[in-house]
Formats: C-alpha cells, sequence, structure tokens
C-alpha cells in the first residue's frame, strides 16, 4: 500500500491493528481495492485521508456490528438473560442493556422509558448517546408522539430513509437525529393466561453506517423487549414487597411507641391493686387507657375507644394521652377533664370525622367515693366482693366530638375491700365465636364475679384466656382493652 495523506500508511495500520482490536473488543482487518460496504456479516468502514483501504469489522461475537445476525441475536438474549438473572435494581439492568442492545443493531442513541400509571407518562430510566434528564417525560395520549403511539398501540414502528415509500410518522418538529431512521418497539407484559399488556418503549436512533433498521433488528429488539417486560414487572414487585416490608417495620416501631405511652399498672401498685391491658386489631389502634395518681391521695383511671383503628385512631389516641395527664391535674372534676380533652381535639375530630367514647374516674379513698365522668362508653362498672354484683356507671355526657353538652359528675361509694372497677372496650364484647355468637358483656363480668376475691392480674388473665377460646385465637377485628382496679 502507498503512502496517504498525512503520511498515514497501510504498515503502520496494521501495527495499530491489535490495540485497536484491543480497544474495539472485535477482530478487525484491513482490506485494499474495490470492496462491498455491505459484504456478508462483516462490517467495512473507509478509512478517511487513506484511499482504497477499508477496515473490516468481523462479526465474531462482536457486539459493535451494526445489523444484527442470528448468532449475535442468540448471543445477545443470553447476555440479556445474565444480566436479568443477576441484578435486581430495574435502573442498572437497563442501563446494560441499552449498551448491549444498542452497539449490536449499531444504535448510537437509544432509550428505554418506562410506563408510570399514576402520572400517565412514560419516563425515560435509562439512555445511550444522551443524558436521561435532557428528555422530558412523555405524554401516552401525546398525539405527536412515536413512543406514546407506540405504547398505545402496542406495535413496532420504524422508519427507513431509504424507503421513497415509507411516510415519517409522528410530528418531525424539534427532532434533533443525526441520521432520519429510527425504531420503536413496545415493551409488553403477559401474566400467565392473561393478555398482554404495554408497560414501556425500547427507541433507538442514530444508526452507525447505514440509515435503516433491518427486518432482523426489529425481530431481535422484540424479543428483547419480552424480556425487558418481565424483568419490570420483577423488579416493581421487589420494590412493591420491599415497600411492604418498610411499612410492616414502620407499623411494628409505632405500635411499639404507642404502648410505651400506656402507663404501667405498676404506677399505681403501691396504693391499688390494679391490671390493665390493651391488644390492638392493626399494629397501631385507637384503644387508650390511663392510670393518674393525683393529688391529696386520689387515683385517676381513664378509658377510651376512638371509632375506628389504624393510623387515624393512633394519632386521636396519642393526643388523649398526652393531654389527659395535665387536664386531670389542673381541673377540678372528670367532667371538667373531659370538656378540656374535648376541646384540645376540636381540630383533629372535625378533620378526621371520628369521636370517642371516654370513661373518666377518680378514685378518693379517704373521702369514701369514685367521682366519674362518661363520655357515651358502655362497659364501665363497679362490681361487689361481696355479692358478685355489677352496677353500670352510665354515660353523664355523649361521646367527644359527637355533640357538645358538659354533662355532670357522678359519684358513688367506694369502700375499701368492698368495690371493684371493671373497663373494657366493646373490641372485648363484640369478638365472635365460631358459630358468630358475641362473646358479650356477661362472660366479662362472670369472670370479675367468679374470681372476686382473686388479684386483679388474675382476673384479667382469665377474661384474656376466655376470650382466646371463645374466638379460636382468631386475630381480633377491633382494638381490645380490659382494665380491673380493685380497693
Amino acid at each position: 500500500m502507498s503512502d496517504a495523506a498525512g503520511g498515514l500508511t497501510g504498515e503502520r495500520l496494521e501495527r495499530l491493528l491489535p490495540v485497536l482490536e484491543r480497544l474495539a473488543g472485535a477482530r478487525l482487518r484491513l482490506r485494499t481495492g474495490a470492496v462491498d460496504p455491505a459484504r456478508g456479516s462483516a462490517w467495512l468502514e473507509p478509512i478517511p485521508g487513506v484511499e482504497g483501504v477499508w477496515l473490516e469489522i468481523g462479526d465474531g461475537g462482536n457486539p459493535l456490528t451494526p445489523g444484527a445476525t442470528p448468532g449475535m441475536a442468540g448471543d445477545l438474549i443470553y447476555t440479556i438473560s445474565e444480566i436479568l438473572g443477576h441484578t435486581i435494581r430495574l435502573d442498572e439492568a437497563a442501563d446494560r442493556i441499552l449498551r448491549e442492545v444498542s452497539a449490536v443493531v449499531g444504535a448510537r442513541r437509544a432509550t428505554l422509558l418506562v410506563h408510570d400509571p399514576e402520572a400517565h407518562l412514560l419516563r425515560i430510566v435509562a439512555a445511550r448517546g444522551m443524558e436521561p434528564g435532557d428528555a422530558e417525560p412523555i405524554e401516552v395520549d401525546d398525539l405527536c408522539s412515536v413512543a406514546a403511539r407506540v405504547f398505545r398501540e402496542m406495535r413496532i414502528v420504524s422508519y427507513d430513509p431509504t424507503d421513497p415509500k415509507a411516510v415519517n410518522p409522528g410530528c418531525p418538529e424539534g427532532r434533533n437525529y443525526r441520521g432520519k431512521a429510527f425504531l420503536s418497539v413496545p415493551v409488553l407484559y403477559a401474566a400467565p393466561g392473561a393478555r398482554g399488556k404495554p408497560i414501556g418503549v425500547i427507541n433507538l436512533t442514530d444508526r452507525v453506517g447505514e440509515d435503516a433498521f433491518t427486518a432482523g433488528d426489529r425481530k431481535l429488539v422484540a424479543a428483547i423487549a419480552n424480556q425487558i417486560g418481565a424483568a419490570i414487572e420483577n423488579a416493581r414487585l421487589v420494590a412493591q414487597d420491599l415497600g411492604q416490608q418498610r411499612v410492616r417495620r414502620e407499623l411494628e416501631l409505632a405500635r411499639d411507641l404507642q404502648l410505651k405511652l400506656l402507663p404501667s399498672p405498676l404506677v399505681l401498685a403501691a396504693r391499688v391493686d390494679v391490671a390493665a391491658r390493651c391488644r390492638q386489631a392493626d399494629s397501631v389502634g385507637g384503644d387508650f387507657y390511663n392510670l393518674l395518681n393525683l393529688r391529696a391521695g386520689r387515683i385517676g383511671v381513664m378509658i377510651g375507644d376512638v371509632t375506628s383503628h389504624g393510623f387515624s385512631a393512633a394519632l386521636i389516641m396519642a393526643l388523649v394521652m398526652a393531654a389527659s395527664g395535665i387536664h386531670a391535674e389542673a381541673a377540678e372534676t372528670p367532667t371538667e377533664v373531659l370538656r378540656r380533652l374535648e376541646e384540645s381535639l376540636t381540630e383533629e375530630l372535625a378533620n378526621t370525622e371520628m369521636f370517642l367514647t371516654v370513661f373518666y374516674a377518680v378514685v378518693d379513698p379517704q373521702a369514701g367515693r369514685i367521682t366519674f365522668a362518661n363520655a357515651g362508653h358502655p362497659h364501665a362498672f363497679l362490681v361487689s366482693p361481696r355479692t358478685g354484683e355489677a352496677t353500670r356507671l352510665e354515660a353523664t355526657r355523649p361521646p367527644l366530638g359527637l355533640a357538645t353538652a358538659p354533662g355532670a359528675d357522678t359519684t358513688q361509694p367506694w369502700i375499701r375491700k368492698d368495690a371493684i372497677l371493671c373497663l373494657f372496650t366493646d373490641g372485648v364484647t363484640e369478638a365472635l365465636g365460631g358459630r358468630g355468637e358475641r362473646f358479650g358483656e356477661e362472660r366479662v363480668l362472670g369472670h370479675v364475679a367468679r374470681l372476686r376475691d382473686r388479684p386483679a392480674l388474675e382476673i384479667l388473665e382469665s377474661v384474656h384466656a376466655d376470650l382466646a377460646g371463645f374466638t379460636g385465637g382468631a386475630a381480633p377485628t377491633d382494638d381490645r382493652t380490659v382494665v380491673i382496679l380493685k380497693a
């Protein structure tokens, strides 16, 4: 070969080939004379400034050859299967897949768009030859966008500028492709036994060499798109599972924090015999109780039930727990405590459209009386240790947040060793047995009457054991709280 312009010769090129092959990862050799640029499965590229010399890039597993051959297609699909099999994150897999696909079909620029069903947009998750952030998301209903059309119609759209009869689809304004050809392939997913659905689009443009994508390119990218469709669904399921795990961890943390708001019965252990337990239907709930050491040797006992469960009810419960201790110290009467509680919760109760039943009693052992206010809580009783007879402590006002009516205190005698205060919520009484019957108040009061000479904790354990047997150990559908206090 003769000297070429600038002193570049075939001999010098021959010496550079090993270096170029390592950089390109392909078999390279020089050809001279008249050659067909589309010869066989190899790619022939003229060398600028060296007349009559061509660089032949072989296809022996070379990912840089434009135009996919059957052997290359098989290798590529196997490679992508390996990528998808070892990569969980969709963005990582998508970037590697686009790199492989665009190299095989000879596209300088490629994008993978995934459908965002909530926003009704196609968003770029990976790109080659451009920055993903350089392109705006595409409206699925965009009549000008080829990608949106491919997604809607679930069919391949391509444009071959070498075909004089070809019509350029879409709206060309604003396009800045180096070449005019493009290939847009829908990414589909079909669950077993179900009809396929579109979940994304692969776009390929700026082809190296001839400005057209072949029928082989279309078949290859369509096959890869099916693999990517399954990968996208798997990635979504993984993300959903991880999200559910995170929610479960957060719920467990919220449950632990909420249970820590409930006082231990030990706070009153030196003054009375008391036992209390709250079991929530969800990880967080709306039942609560409070036990308070008040001035002058008095004892405060509160139980409540928010008309729901879950996070909204838990918020109300937390606010009540925070405010009840403050109001119990500052207010003179139980009725005043409930009035102030209602004022504290006005905005939250209005926003959530909830209400809550609350029973609050002040036990004064020195004065020998119990004074209470009952905001619609149905399950509050005094049980006589001598006879086992139960007396209902009736409502003195409507539930908090349901109607504004202050009501008035009610007082009952409280004789030491001759009074048992029994409080519980409707999650206990409405628990269902195997034949659909309710647990009811009588079963709870029956345990109190039968074990009235036993410690409060034994009475409580007996109620819960009977409840577990009655329901067959089924998870509760409503929060269950029981408080037993003996003089």
